[in-house]
């Protein structure tokens, strides 16, 4: 079996996708993003996903796609948002590397916009992300091995910090 070197989770806007992405070149290894296993997998995007099928199925094939990713993928694994909503894919991160991307309301407004192509932002993002903040936040805390700020941080910056924790 094999098991990411670390696993980032957070709130939409924290960085996940950019910052792993660098964290994945510092390391040497691949990048994966389960929001883009989830899309391939459907074959359309996630926006559509919500439109046709609704949110429930989302989060089927966002389990399904985390599960496979947790016992597949050797390098760096993001996972959208919500996906620790699900306790068969927290009870899955037991044992992994996993680095919370903490991040406040603020600078998650600036980085997601106006919640374009993120359906659970459409309507009133800037309450719909601090509602979704506050009650994920707890969730993050639990899985996390580790937490790293990244307000007002350059993804650079926060890559660099997650190698110095990956260090034994």
């Amino acid at each position: 079996m094999t098991k990411p070197v670390c696993v980032l989770v957070g709130a939409p806007g924290s960085g996940k996708s950019t910052v792993g992405a660098e964290l994945a070149t510092l390391l040497g290894v691949t990048f994966r993003d389960t929001d883009t296993d989830i899309e391939e997998m459907a074959g359309k995007p996630i926006p559509e996903i919500f439109i046709d099928e609704g949110e429930a199925h989302f989060r089927a094939l966002e389990r399904a796609a985390v599960l496979a990713a947790l016992t597949s993928h050797a390098g760096v694994l993001a996972l959208g948002g919500g996906a620790i909503l699900a306790e068969e894919n927290r009870a899955a991160l037991v044992g992994h590397t996993v680095v919370h991307l903490s991040v406040e309301l603020p600078d998650a407004v600036k980085r997601v916009g106006l919640g374009a192509g993120r359906p659970l932002l459409s309507v009133n993002p800037r309450a719909t992300l601090k509602y979704l903040m506050d009650q994920r936040r707890p969730l993050y805390t639990e899985v996390a091995t580790a937490t790293v700020v990244t307000d007002g941080r350059a993804p650079e910056e926060l890559a660099a910090e997650i190698v110095a924790l990956l260090k034994p």
